[in-house]
């Protein structure tokens, strides 16, 4: 049962980003850049942050009142099934005068609106798909997303793979976690792809022309091949080639990764299971036609309502 409501003495923000995690290295320069206040939370309270765990079994209220008002709250962690966003967005209105968006009556204050991070393996069918295409319905992420458009009126920004910084399509090679072996890499099909910065920019740009109760793709506008990234990424470990990390100055970070001879062996034989399954699959040349790619998405509406577009480019 809800208790009393109290306002926080924090002073209000334009964004709150509730689940400081990798977007914000990406995020919170951004906003220091355009002038937009921000505030954000950890689980512990870390570099300044505020201490904020959500709790889906809590109704305490506690927890939120040490939040800030703010314009636009950005959800980061997953929300799942249903329940937990009507919960979480309840709360914060209910401790800081706030009406939910499916109220007729106003409880003070202009309303908050909700930006939740979501994901794109929602849709499922192969070949092409938008925003307005079928998704599974039942997914866990996708039930809770469905909630905070219908209940919260919210925003639902569902993202493409996330790279940028130490965080690199070629790591995922080299380390095993892709291609793990020849079957793997025959299963693999599209990729696609979305630069932290592009996020962060992207983010930025909803709080500033918020459309309620929309669910938006989020890419860089690009549908990878996976054999040929392998193969790029196998090309380079197989010749000794050692990447930067962070050669994108995104985050300044400037280590490089060691190849060892092992790698050397690892990206010869990843060149191998590429050349095999292309002449076992008839493919003449990579990329593969997008036909035999399995789904793809198309992400072109989200930016052109935003009036932004990627920066980045396509994954090196």
């Amino acid at each position: 049962m809800l208790v009393e409501t109290h306002e926080s003495q924090m002073a209000p923000v334009d964004l709150l980003i509730l689940g400081a995690g990798w977007t914000s290295t990406f995020l919170i320069p951004l906003l220091q850049r355009e002038g937009v206040t921000y505030a954000a939370t950890t689980t512990n309270g870390r570099s300044g942050t505020i201490p904020f765990v959500f709790d889906p079994d809590s109704r305490d209220q506690e927890p939120y009142s040490r939040l800030p008002r703010a314009t636009t709250v950005l959800i980061t962690f997953p929300l799942k099934g249903k329940g937990q966003s009507n919960l979480l967005t309840s709360l914060y209105n209910a401790t800081h005068n706030r009406r939910h968006s499916n109220s007729d009556s106003d409880s003070g204050g202009p309303e908050t609106h909700f930006i939740q991070l979501g994901v794109t393996n929602i849709w499922t069918n192969a070949g092409w798909n938008s925003e307005d295409s079928p998704y599974d319905t039942t997914d866990s992420r996708a039930v809770a997303e469905d909630e905070l458009m219908r209940e919260a009126q919210g925003a639902v920004l569902s993202l493409a793979g996330l790279y940028g910084g130490s965080r690199q399509p070629r790591h995922w090679v080299q380390n095993g976690r892709v291609a793990g072996s020849k079957a793997d890499l025959r299963a693999r099909r599209a990729l696609h792809m979305v630069h932290g910065a592009d996020v962060a920019a992207g983010i930025v740009a909803t709080h500033r022309r918020f459309t309620a109760a929309r669910r938006w793709i989020v890419c860089d506008m690009h549908v990878y091949d996976w054999w040929e990234l392998v193969q790029d990424c196998a090309g380079e470990m197989a010749r000794g080639v050692a990447p930067t990390v962070g050669n994108d100055d995104s985050d300044g970070v400037e280590a490089a990764c060691r190849v060892s001879g092992a790698d050397v062996e690892r990206g010869e034989e990843l060149l191998g299971w590429v050349g095999e399954l292309m002449d076992e699959e008839g493919v003449r040349a990579l990329p593969r036609d997008p036909s035999s790619l399995g789904r793809m998405l198309d992400g072109r509406a989200f930016w052109k309502t935003m009036g932004v577009w990627p920066m980045q480019g396509r994954v090196k």
